[in-house]
């Protein structure tokens, strides 16, 4: 069952006005259903910036996947498991594994937890590159976001661009620079019946790209 914590919406107000956060529905509208969000990732405030931009209704119910290594202890490790009920994973699940059958294992795990953390009412919001990029470009997808959305077949996997939030808060750096970071939400997708991984995940990509102001123009 969902909870939402007292400070959630002080939070979400106050990463909002830091970030100057915008957000911009141009393929659905922000309602209350069970969808993954899957976008760029270039800043460790991606998830708390999404999060922040999602209506309070929605927000609610709306998981963020977070890497345990930065995020699960201190500080950040309360706000995250309290006020932003993040889904710990580990960073480069399967990457590292000795042989094939123990990363596919470990990558079969996350993807089971990612889903009894879901439930039947909460949504996620996913970084389908695995770790944070320049901002210029977004690399290419592993596979999770697939193998997740072929054991969800019946949720919106909705594309969410977010843009300048690098140049907010660089790698490295600290404290906050005053622009303005917009986030685009673009058309669900799904994975087609008879779908190949690989097809699938440069869609997806594509989909990410095709919101950012250059995919547009």
């Amino acid at each position: 069952m969902s909870g939402v914590h007292p400070l959630a919406s002080v939070i979400a107000a106050a990463v909002r006005g830091i970030t100057g956060a915008q957000a911009r529905w141009n393929g659905c509208a922000p309602e209350a259903k069970q969808r993954i969000y899957f976008a760029n990732h270039t800043s460790h405030l991606d998830f708390v910036v999404l999060w922040s931009a999602l209506p309070s209704e929605v927000r609610a119910h709306t998981r963020p996947v977070a890497a345990r290594d930065y995020w699960q202890n201190g500080a950040r490790g309360y706000f995250a498991r309290k006020v932003f009920r993040a889904v710990f994973i580990r960073r480069g699940t399967g990457s590292q594994a000795e042989d094939k059958e123990k990363a596919i294992a470990e990558a079969s795990t996350t993807i089971d937890e990612l889903i009894e953390a879901m439930g039947e009412t909460d949504s996620l919001i996913f970084f389908p590159e695995g770790t944070r990029g320049s901002g210029e470009t977004i690399a290419p997808f592993r596979s999770g976001l697939y193998y997740l959305a072929k054991k969800m077949p019946q949720v919106e996997l909705v594309p969410v661009h977010i843009e300048n939030l690098y140049r907010i808060l660089p790698r490295g750096e600290l404290v906050p620079v005053p622009l303005v970071c917009v986030l685009t939400f673009g058309s669900p997708i799904h994975v087609a019946q008879g779908e190949e991984k690989d097809y699938f995940l440069e869609r997806a990509r594509a989909a990410v790209q095709a919101l950012s102001r250059k995919g547009q123009s």
